[in-house]
C-alpha cells in the first residue's frame, strides 16, 4: 500500500489563509468594544464596560489592504530587520565571524566543557534575557550568528534557531523582572511592583531547565541519526555551500583586524544590552547601533565604499522576504482590530474562567490567555486587555491577583509556535526555516510547557500566593 505524504503549504500561504480565516471571522463573530482610559500614558479597559456594536466584517478590499497596514504598524520591526540584516552582511564581509565560527568548532571538538554547557550557557543567558528586560525583537540579529555556528558544530538550522527564539520567549513567558508583562500587569492589577519575585523565579527556573532538557534530549537524537531533522536536507546543501565539511581541517587564525571586528562587535553587543537595561532603549535606538557598528567593522575592516555599499544592500535585499512575513504576520491583527472582534472574544472567553476550585479557574485562565495570545502577542498590549478583566475576575474565583499574573505569563508560552508573531516568523525566516517544519518540531514541547504551566499554577493557590 503506497504511503500518502501530506505536503503542507509554504509559510507565505499558511499566513495569507490564516488572513482569509480571520476575515471570514469578521462575518460571524460580532462586533465589540470594552471602554478604555488612560492611566499614566498607558490604555487600559475600564471593568464591566464591554458593549456590543455595529459589526465591521472585514471584505475582499480590507483583506489585500491588511498587508500594506501591516507595513504600515511594523515599520520599525521591519526596518530594524533590514538595517540589522545589512548590517551583518558587513561584518560576514569582513570573514571574522567565518573564522571565529572554524575557531569555536575546532576548540569545541577538543573540550569537554563547550561540549556540555555551549548550548546551556546560551540557552540560559536568553532566558534571563527575556525575563529581566523583555529580550523579544532583539533575538533576531542573533539568529545570523547562531544558526551558522549550530552547523558548523555538527548540529542543525533548528538547533541554531531554538537557543535564542526558545530561550528568549521562554524566559519572557517565565519572567520574574521583566517590566513589559509582570511590571504593567501588577500595576494594572494593583499589585506591588516586582512582588512574588520568588515562585516567578523558580518557575523560571523550571522553565529554563525544561526547554534546555528537551533540546539536549533532540540533540542526543539528532546525534545519533542526523536525517530526523526536519531541515535535514537544507541543512546538507548549506554545509556544502559554506564549506562546513571542512571545517576541523582549516587552520583556525584570527587576523588582527578581524580580532578588532570582533571586538566592535561584542562592545555593540554590550552596548545594546546596556541600553535597553539601563537607558530604556528600544527598536530605533538597537538600530541605530546596529548600524554605526556595520559602518565601523566596514572600515576597520578594510572595505572599499563599493564594497560596503553592495554588502550592505545585499544584506539588506536577502531578508525582503522576512520583512513580508513580519508585516503579513501583523496584518492579522490588523483584520482582528479593525472587524472589532477582539473584545468580542475575550468577553465571549470571560464566562469559562469560573469554576468552583480556584486551581482549575486559575488553569482556565492560563488556557483563556494562551487563545487571546494568538491575536494580541505583545506582553505589554495582552496585559492592558486583559488585567482589566481578569483582576476581578481572579477576585471572584477566589484566585490571588498574582496568580491571575503568573496565568497571564503563561499563556505567552505560545509566542514560540503562533504563526501570528512577527517575532518567531521573523527569525524562522532569518534562520530558513520554513514555520511548517518548526511547528513540527517545536509542538511536543509546547505540548510539556503548556502541561508545565498547568502544574505551575497548583502550588500558589495551595499556599495562598499574594
Amino acid at each position: 500500500m503506497k504511503k500518502i505524504k501530506l505536503k503542507v503549504p509554504n509559510t507565505y500561504l499558511l499566513i495569507f489563509s490564516l488572513l482569509i480565516l480571520i476575515a471570514a471571522l469578521t462575518w460571524i463573530i460580532p462586533g465589540g468594544e470594552f471602554e478604555r482610559k488612560v492611566i499614566d500614558r498607558r490604555e487600559v479597559v475600564v471593568q464591566n464596560s464591554f458593549n456590543f456594536v455595529e459589526n465591521k466584517p472585514q471584505g475582499i478590499i480590507e483583506l489585500f489592504i491588511a498587508p500594506l497596514k501591516g507595513f504600515q504598524e511594523a515599520a520599525l520591526i521591519i526596518g530594524f530587520i533590514l538595517l540589522v540584516g545589512g548590517s551583518f552582511n558587513v561584518l560576514a564581509k569582513t570573514e571574522a565571524i567565518n573564522s571565529l565560527i572554524h575557531k569555536l568548532a575546532r576548540t569545541h571538538k577538543d573540550s569537554k566543557f563547550l561540549q556540555r554547557f555551549f548550548i546551556p550557557i546560551l540557552m540560559l543567558m536568553f532566558s534571563l534575557g527575556g525575563a529581566t528586560f523583555g529580550m523579544n525583537e532583539e533575538i533576531i540579529p542573533f539568529v545570523l550568528i547562531i544558526v551558522p555556528i549550530s552547523l558548523a558544530l555538527g548540529y542543525d538550522s533548528i538547533v541554531g534557531v531554538a537557543i535564542p527564539l526558545v530561550g528568549a520567549h521562554v524566559g519572557f513567558a517565565s519572567a520574574f523582572l521583566n517590566p513589559f508583562n509582570v511590571g504593567i500587569a501588577q500595576e494594572i492589577a494593583e499589585v506591588p511592583l516586582f512582588s512574588g519575585i520568588e515562585y516567578r523565579l523558580v518557575s523560571w527556573v523550571i522553565s529554563t531547565l525544561v526547554s534546555i532538557l528537551f533540546l539536549y534530549w533532540y540533540i542526543s537524537k539528532l546525534n545519533k541519526n542526523p536525517k530526523i531533522s526536519p531541515t535535514f536536507h537544507q541543512d546538507e546543501e548549506r554545509r556544502k555551500n559554506e564549506h562546513f565539511d571542512d571545517i576541523y581541517q582549516i587552520e583556525a587564525k584570527l587576523s588582527t583586524k578581524q580580532k578588532s571586528v570582533l571586538f566592535v562587535f561584542l562592545f555593540s553587543l554590550l552596548l545594546i544590552v546596556f541600553g535597553v537595561i539601563k537607558l530604556s532603549w528600544y527598536i530605533e535606538e538597537i538600530s541605530a547601533a546596529f548600524l554605526i557598528m556595520g559602518i565601523v567593522v566596514g572600515i576597520i575592516g578594510g572595505l572599499k565604499i563599493d564594497e560596503f555599499t553592495k554588502s550592505f544592500i545585499d544584506g539588506a535585499k536577502d531578508l525582503v522576504g522576512t520583512a513580508l512575513i513580519v508585516a503579513l504576520a501583523r496584518a492579522t491583527l490588523v483584520i482582528s482590530r479593525d472587524g472589532q472582534i477582539i473584545d468580542t472574544v475575550l468577553y465571549g472567553l470571560s464566562p469559562y474562567i469560573q469554576s468552583s476550585s480556584p486551581i482549575f479557574a486559575s488553569q482556565k485562565m492560563f488556557l483563556v490567555q494562551a487563545v487571546i495570545n494568538f491575536f494580541v502577542h505583545s506582553g505589554s498590549g495582552q496585559a492592558a486587555l486583559t488585567m482589566p478583566i481578569m483582576s476581578p475576575l481572579a477576585d471572584l474565583a477566589g484566585v490571588s491577583r498574582q496568580t491571575a499574573i503568573l496565568a497571564f505569563q503563561f499563556g505567552e508560552y505560545t509566542n514560540i509556535i503562533i504563526p501570528t508573531s512577527a517575532v518567531t516568523m521573523g527569525a524562522l525566516s532569518m534562520a530558513k526555516v520554513p514555520w511548517e517544519k518548526w511547528a513540527k518540531w517545536v509542538i511536543p514541547l509546547q505540548l510539556i510547557l503548556m502541561l508545565l504551566g498547568l502544574i505551575l499554577l497548583i502550588p500558589p493557590n495551595l499556599f495562598g500566593w499574594q
